[in-house]
């Protein structure tokens, strides 16, 4: 998985769809299973576990990985899966007071955090990972490293954020600076770089944006480094944040991305544009914000609301 360039959370969940597998099945070696232990183990996931369609679809991929690129062995077709339902949600959407009460809730790196992912529709981790040297003030643009499907973008840098991000830079190289002093200071390097150029880690412009409260061991190679701020944390505050602002909505971090899009269509933007920030391949996947959208010349009005000026309530 490493050499075809897969990400460690794809790794890490493929691992454990394959030890779950191999003991549903007694502990027996895969060589010795076959597609009709794979359509029986997912098919109980469907049944027995009630998954997600995207979940039983993430153990069938793990599964298949595991017999073609591992074992070398093709599985014949698997017809007799018993599928899970995918259903056709739209996305929970937060009105402009919603966020503001929200984000009124939150203070220091998790305000700054959470404004990031509303006012620019960045992921949680696409945030966190930033480095120093994607933030361009002065094109007011922020560049998305490897997001999802590994692939590169730019987005807006909101001005009303300018001063924050700078204090944030200000603090993260104290930090920096501290650890340098006690003869540390690495980051982890994206792909080879860390082979290539030895003394990158230690570079400013390589540091996290958002840097994690402690330096740890990291668990590869041994070598001490400051990773960035975990994603549960920011979770956490977010949650106590959309407690503390009495909003009944089941609203996540992701929402604030969702409602970002949502915003910028009702404000009258190109749904290309609007398409391109967020990183969408196909503009069918821009195209659920248009689902809840509730002004523009094609929102709909109740007949009731048309017809009867307060007459029958």
């Amino acid at each position: 998985m490493r050499r075809l360039g897969m990400a460690r959370r794809t790794e890490k969940a493929y691992i454990g769809w394959i030890v779950r597998f191999i003991r549903a099945n007694q502990r027996r070696h895969p060589r010795e299973l076959g597609a009709p232990e794979v359509e029986s183990f997912l098919t109980s996931l469907a049944v027995q576990g009630r998954v997600a369609a995207s979940t039983q679809n993430q153990a069938l991929s793990a599964l298949l990985f595991l017999y073609r690129e591992v074992l070398e062995i093709d599985l014949p077709w698997l017809e007799n899966i018993q599928h899970a339902k995918r259903p056709i949600r739209v996305p929970i959407v937060l009105s402009r007071d919603e966020v503001g009460k929200i984000l009124d809730q939150l203070e220091g790196v998790y305000w700054l955090v959470a404004s990031l992912l509303y006012g620019s529709g960045m992921r949680l981790l696409e945030c966190l990972r930033l480095r120093v040297q994607d933030l361009d003030f002065a094109r007011s643009e922020i560049t998305v490293r490897d997001g999802k499907g590994s692939k590169d973008r730019r987005t807006m840098l909101p001005a009303t954020l300018r001063e924050a991000l700078t204090m944030q830079l200000d603090q993260t190289k104290s930090v920096h600076a501290r650890d340098l002093r006690a003869g540390y200071g690495a980051v982890t390097l994206p792909d080879a770089l860390a082979r290539k150029y030895p003394a990158a880690a230690r570079e400013w412009r390589w540091q996290f944006v958002f840097p994690a409260t402690h330096r740890h061991v990291d668990s590869t190679d041994g070598v001490v480094r400051r990773h960035h701020l975990h994603e549960s944390a920011v979770q956490r505050a977010m949650k106590r944040a959309v407690s503390g602002a009495d909003i009944t909505k089941r609203a996540t971090c992701h929402t604030l991305r969702h409602s970002f899009a949502t915003h910028l269509l009702e404000s009258g933007y190109d749904i290309r544009s609007v398409q391109e920030l967020l990183g969408h391949s196909d503009v069918s996947t821009t195209q659920i914000y248009t689902h809840v959208l509730n002004q523009g010349p094609n929102a709909v009005r109740s007949p009731l609301d048309l017809g009867s000026s307060g007459r029958w309530i």
